[in-house]
């Protein structure tokens, strides 16, 4: 199947083009003000660097999106998901992650009312 076309990045001004939303460097920006600002300080406090090694080390044991491979496709691992998120008492614990690539995430945390659904 093809893929989309690149598209320019969404920042102001910038021109490059991009598979997502934004271009690596104004990503990198969004995250932080995101991560700064928009998200819970209570959020902040779970996602630390102890989250970074449990999540690094689970993209390199699981580098394939697993609901990609239910579907029969091989897409790279981006993200790490909660298969019961934190705010309702999962944990870190491995059986509670999943290896997914950002559309699979993005689709699974809309659909769950996560970061996009704050009502």
């Amino acid at each position: 199947m093809p893929k989309k076309p690149k598209r320019p990045c969404s920042h102001p001004g910038c021109g490059e083009l991009t598979e997502g939303r934004f271009c690596e460097k104004h990503q990198k920006l969004h995250d932080q003000h995101y991560n700064k600002y928009e998200r819970n300080p209570e959020t902040r406090k779970r996602y630390g660097w102890a989250w970074k090694k449990i999540r690094n080390k689970y993209i390199k044991n699981n580098p394939l999106c697993e609901q990609c491979l239910k579907e029969g496709r091989l897409t790279p691992a981006q993200e790490v998901h909660h298969i019961k998120p934190l705010s309702k008492g999962g944990t870190h614990d491995e059986k509670n992650l999943m290896a997914l690539c950002s559309s699979c995430h993005s689709s699974i945390t809309a659909r769950e009312g996560g970061r996009w659904n704050r009502n």
